[in-house]
């Protein structure tokens, strides 16, 4: 006689469940989906961003518990934005647009250097300072970058501004305890922002079907992995200044 199998579904308690998440850059790309991801996963989400408009429609789509409009590179701004944030909160993620420094070194003055490598630093202390004393033990600065390949002149000091983050990330870490910081370092990552680097939707249709053919993962990283990862470094509390590269073995064929 056959036996019946029965399969049992077992709930699975969210990751983030009562746990407030602060998205720094929360109003498109891997912001938005990250706190989309989070706000799943039963965190409160709190959004900022420089662009009213796009955060209010984001605040909207995702019942953010709340939003500001500030840039983040204000650091006035942001003492006054965590000034007035209602304690505890569990995670923030710095995913807040930093303006890149194209072309060559020796066409910039080294004061202009210097401020092109120290920018995002600058701008993670700022918010480094003022988050954490509101920061729950466990909880998880976790910062956001780019790959710090490929080499060339016309990059200048991209390479160098993103090669200074691992180790930046790794002191910091040191130094929050026993608030955990990370890194995200990414690769090629289909978002507007991305796209509006390109000449034209051309441009960036060609590299999409080249990275594509080339990649060992045959597909474009999207926005939704980098939250996939965002969400597992807030939830596993056994991970604390570490670097993770994610873009689909793009640093193997660069």
């Amino acid at each position: 006689m056959a036996s019946a199998t029965t399969s049992v579904s077992v709930a699975r308690e969210p990751r983030l469940l009562s746990q407030t998440v602060v998205v720094i850059g929360g109003s498109a790309g891997i912001g938005l989906e990250t706190a989309r991801l989070a706000r799943s996963e039963g965190a409160d989400v709190v959004l900022t961003a420089r662009d009213p408009k796009r955060l209010e429609q984001a605040a909207r789509e995702l019942s953010a518990r709340s939003s500001a409009a500030f840039d983040a590179d204000d650091g006035a701004a942001v003492k006054r934005f965590f000034d007035e944030l209602p304690a505890p909160i569990d995670h923030v993620l710095v995913a807040a647009y930093t303006r890149r420094e194209y072309g060559p070194m020796l066409d910039s003055s080294s004061e202009e250097v210097g401020w092109g490598v120290g920018r995002r630093v600058s701008q993670v202390l700022e918010i480094a300072r003022h988050a954490a004393p509101k920061m729950r033990p466990g909880g998880t600065l976790l910062l956001t970058g780019g790959s710090a390949r490929p080499f060339g002149r016309e990059y200048g000091i991209t390479a160098a501004a993103f090669s200074v983050l691992p180790p930046f990330t790794a002191a910091l870490a040191v130094e929050l305890a026993p608030v955990r910081v990370n890194l995200i370092q990414a690769g090629f990552v289909d978002t507007a922002l991305a796209a509006s680097y390109f000449a034209d939707e051309t441009a960036v249709e060609a590299r999409r079907h080249e990275l594509r053919a080339t990649l060992p993962i045959r597909r474009v990283v999207g926005p939704v992995d980098i939250a996939a990862l965002a969400v597992h470094l807030m939830s596993n509390t056994a991970i604390t200044g570490a670097t993770y590269d994610i873009d689909g073995g793009q640093r193997f064929i660069d």
